[in-house]
């Protein structure tokens, strides 16, 4: 059987390490993409000590350079990629939406919006040859119009333009990809309330509860679904 080979981006800490080790674990070769050198040497090489087939590169997905040459790397190594999880994410400002400029934003949304659009476009090539490509792109539930207007959540979130409207955006993404690409299972995820930097380890799920989700849209068969948005209890609203 051919080993499957993945790419995730932001590898080196919570949910994307996580998902990692999850797909190594299961006899995967994962690319561990990071933009800080470091950190994900060390990371994926804590993986390779346990016997699992990581591998660092580097990739900086605000960077077009960067994300060309992880790129170029994984092609090397790998000669295609079978699955792209798109995990790199920062927080943005909790200013009020009055009190935020369009310069406030411009740093979150470089991450977690285009980003995804340089990450994904890059490796496409790539994914095109495969035989059963998927691309998973981790979304929040904090970007789903329905749940923010649930009354029953009302109060809980104080207002904020920055990381909600990322994540709506990266939802319609997800969307447009699995539109065009029908020959790809292109899925949006909603990992819950997980303890993670984000949110300064305040979340009440662990970080394997919180790739439940993740795991599940990665390993997605030809029959699966596509262009949904996903939590780990099944479908989550838009």
């Amino acid at each position: 059987m051919t080993q499957t080979i993945a790419l995730v981006t932001g590898g080196n800490k919570g949910l994307g390490r996580e998902t990692v080790r999850r797909l190594a674990g299961s006899g995967w070769r994962v690319f561990l993409a990071a933009r800080d050198k470091g950190r994900g040497e060390a990371a994926a090489a804590d993986f390779a000590a346990a016997g699992l087939d990581v591998r660092f590169v580097a990739l900086d997905v605000t960077s077009d350079g960067s994300v060309a040459a992880a790129a170029a790397s994984v092609r090397a190594e790998g000669g295609r990629l079978d699955v792209l999880i798109n995990n790199a994410g920062i927080g943005g400002p909790r200013t009020a939406p009055s009190g935020t400029g369009p310069d406030d934003l411009r740093e979150v949304f470089e991450t977690n919006v285009f980003g995804p659009i340089r990450v994904t476009n890059a490796f496409l090539p790539l994914l095109r040859l495969s035989e059963q490509p998927r691309i998973v792109m981790v979304s929040s539930g904090i970007g789903s119009i329905a749940t923010i207007t649930d009354p029953k959540w009302a109060g809980l979130l104080p207002p904020a333009l920055g990381y909600p409207s990322t994540k709506a955006a990266l939802n319609m993404l997800t969307v447009m990809y699995a539109s065009e690409l029908d020959t790809m299972k292109v899925n949006a995820v909603d990992p819950g309330y997980t303890a993670t930097d984000l949110n300064g380890h305040s979340g009440f799920q662990t970080v394997t509860e919180g790739t439940d989700a993740i795991v599940a849209m990665a390993t997605v068969d030809r029959d699966g679904p596509s262009g949904g948005f996903f939590d780990r209890a099944g479908a989550a609203p838009w």
